[in-house]
């Protein structure tokens, strides 16, 4: 699947040292760069999950740390 990436000159200078210094070609760049950042946000999802549901059980023992 093909999209056009519109840069301006701050982007394209930075995909350029990056692209160089990490030996990648623009479209391998962007393809991890955007996967990464996917992965992150899921695994920041998974986390909240398991804190909403486990900080209440903990409260009072967290609290009791705080003072």
């Amino acid at each position: 699947m093909a999209f056009t990436l519109r840069t301006d000159a701050e982007l394209d200078m930075a995909l350029a040292e990056l692209t160089e210094a990490m030996g990648l070609s623009r479209n391998e760049l962007i393809r991890r760069l955007v996967l990464a950042e996917a992965e992150r946000r899921r695994d920041r999802a998974r986390l909240d999950a398991v804190l909403d549901r486990e900080l209440p059980r903990h409260v009072v023992a967290l609290e009791q740390l705080g003072e």
